[in-house]
């Protein structure tokens, strides 16, 4: 039982109460437990074994016999209880933007609505008009919102799928019959959103591995169970899938499993021209199979290098002169689009700038809101004043390790950025990113866009096109026009890392390196943890084909200064 696993029940508690119309205090003792867990580094059950639970702030009696029994017993009973007062249909329905517990609460009380086809049907009687908290501005906005879910259904986002694989992987890990393990399926080759987890393994006793897989904790419920392949349905309401080959099949199960589909007709078409059969179970010639370590000795009896996953999307992996040389994690100097307590930002300057230092990083890119945004206290330029002051302070201070300062600044409706020149000058180096009217068509939105690229103080085009995965499309944009733009005024796109944008899309970014558009993965972190998602940002510059040579952030933050300030001169 991991921390991760005890602070996302406490966090479903809380929501199933809200849900159920507790006691406000009630839910939110259960969302702060949550939230104060989730910032101690010490082991919880180790708090439980040595009766220290009550010494965190927050957790009460009740909190605590409830952590204790989910440690000791693998499950809740209080979260099973409450879990069985609602259809599981009915959760379909938090999938609709403008849709909190509050307003699904009032739908299943008042109408009995059970699910995204009850509502929309009770939405063509007119019958949320006489509803609290609705009428017919809400109507049309949830009838339109019942579209956008039906198209995401069953998709999940990669952050939360890699958690589940993750705690799954460790899981499988602790059977000694276990010889290889390995996420396959669209996770492993970083897609944005999936609709299920693969998991493949190679064991010298399937049956165990089976056994431990099912009755792992988060298992709602099993809907297969056989000798070489198991699913079941997770509590975040993924399924999962565990395939057992044997070893000898492992690396050709890898490659069938990981996909895509239209990566393995090729594939496939491949091993025939050469009077051989390709499938999940081997290579082989005639009846022979042809042994292989590893994918990479697959690719190479296919007369093909090593074909990364992030690749392999039949997008001209096959017709290329060779394989890049994919950037990594580890290739990244420095960390950009961080927020602090000056505006949004839930972690001080000081800490954010430790935070990353922490990680390994050489220099920090804070950029907090301009003053446009108030809703997320946005920067007077006074305050920037103040920021910087700050800044030169902790750059004396903290010995190889520097910060830069920068502005998430607005890009407003007619395309010009949020300050004048005095104040943006001040600035080492600039993210534009708008926040305000998405409502544009494209030729609008392009148009704005275009004009902030060409301010000579733009440095960094931030989530170019405004999506929230899962929540709302991107604003309509002309991308062709956009990179192109970027290349004429040698301004970055950036590639925002945060799970819920990954915008800049994977499908633009080859154009983009292509025009040789330099490529800013920017974590917008407004906390410390969030700097680690930079993993996810990575992902998708992968898929797009960048190597380190195309990123701005695997340069070191002299040559990012100077590269900013040619580009002004």
């Amino acid at each position: 039982m991991t921390n991760r696993d005890i602070i996302s029940a406490l966090e479903e508690i809380g929501f199933l109460l809200e849900l159920a119309g507790e006691n406000p205090f009630k839910t939110r003792s259960y969302e702060n437990a949550a939230r104060t867990l989730g910032m101690i580094e010490e082991d919880i059950e180790t708090l439980v074994r040595e009766e220290r639970l009550r010494e965190v702030p927050g957790i009460g009696q009740a909190i605590e016999q409830k952590i204790t029994e989910l440690v000791t017993k693998g499950r809740l009973k209080y979260l099973d209880e409450l879990r069985e007062k609602f259809p599981p249909s009915l959760f379909q329905l938090f999938s609709i933007p403008g849709l909190g517990a509050k307003r699904v609460r009032i739908l299943f009380d008042e109408l009995g609505i059970r699910s995204l086809g009850e509502l929309e049907y009770a939405i063509q009687e007119n019958r949320l008009l006489t509803l609290k908290g609705f009428g017919p501005k809400m109507q049309a906005k949830v009838l339109e919102g019942i579209g956008f879910a039906r198209q995401q259904h069953g998709q999940h986002l990669c952050h939360v799928a890699w958690r589940e694989a993750a705690r799954l992987r460790e899981r499988l890990e602790e059977d000694p019959s276990l010889l290889r393990i390995a996420v396959a399926g669209s996770l492993r080759r970083c897609k944005e959103i999936v609709k299920d987890i693969d998991i493949l393994a190679s064991s010298k006793d399937p049956e165990s591995l089976m056994e431990r897989f099912v009755t792992t904790f988060g298992v709602v419920s099993v809907t297969n169970r056989g000798d070489t392949k198991s699913s079941v349905i997770l509590g975040s309401g993924i399924a999962a899938d565990l395939r057992v080959v044997s070893d000898e099949q492992f690396p050709f199960a890898l490659h069938y499993f990981t996909g895509s589909k239209e990566h393995n007709v090729v594939m496939r078409q491949r091993a025939k021209e050469r009077g051989l059969k390709l499938n999940e179970y081997g290579l082989f010639k005639g009846e022979k199979l042809m042994v292989c370590e590893d994918e990479a000795e697959l690719f190479e009896r296919l007369d093909l290098p090593y074909i990364p996953p992030e690749l392999r999307e039949d997008m001209g992996e096959f017709s290329a002169k060779k394989m890049p040389k994919l950037v990594e994690l580890d290739d990244l100097v420095g960390v950009f689009h961080c927020h602090t307590t000056y505006s949004d930002g839930g972690a001080l300057l000081k800490q954010m700038a430790q935070g990353a230092k922490d990680r390994g990083y050489k220099y920090i890119v804070i950029a907090d809101h301009s003053q446009s945004a108030g809703y997320a206290g946005g920067l007077s330029p006074a305050t920037i004043k103040q920021q910087h002051e700050e800044i030169d302070k902790l750059n004396k201070s903290m010995k190889g390790f520097w910060i830069l300062k920068s502005i998430e600044s607005d890009i407003r409706s007619d395309g010009s950025l949020d300050y004048e020149e005095s104040v943006l000058k001040t600035f080492d180096l600039v993210i534009a990113s708008v926040h305000s009217r998405l409502t544009m068509n494209e030729e609008e939105a392009t148009a704005r866009l275009l004009t902030a690229i060409e301010n000579p103080y733009t440095t960094i085009l931030g989530h170019p096109t405004g999506r929230l995965l899962l929540a709302r499309p991107g604003y309509p944009l002309n991308m062709g026009r956009i990179i192109d733009a970027c290349a004429a005024n040698r301004v970055a796109i950036e590639i925002n890392a945060n799970p819920h944008r990954l915008d800049l899309d994977w499908r633009h970014v080859k154009r983009a390196k292509d025009k040789g558009v330099k490529i800013a993965i920017g974590v917008d972190a407004h906390s410390v943890d969030g700097m680690d998602d930079a993993a996810y940002g990575i992902g998708i510059a992968r898929k797009g084909w960048i190597e380190r040579d195309d990123v701005l952030n695997c340069m070191s933050a002299e040559e990012v200064i100077e590269w900013q300030q040619s580009k002004r001169a």
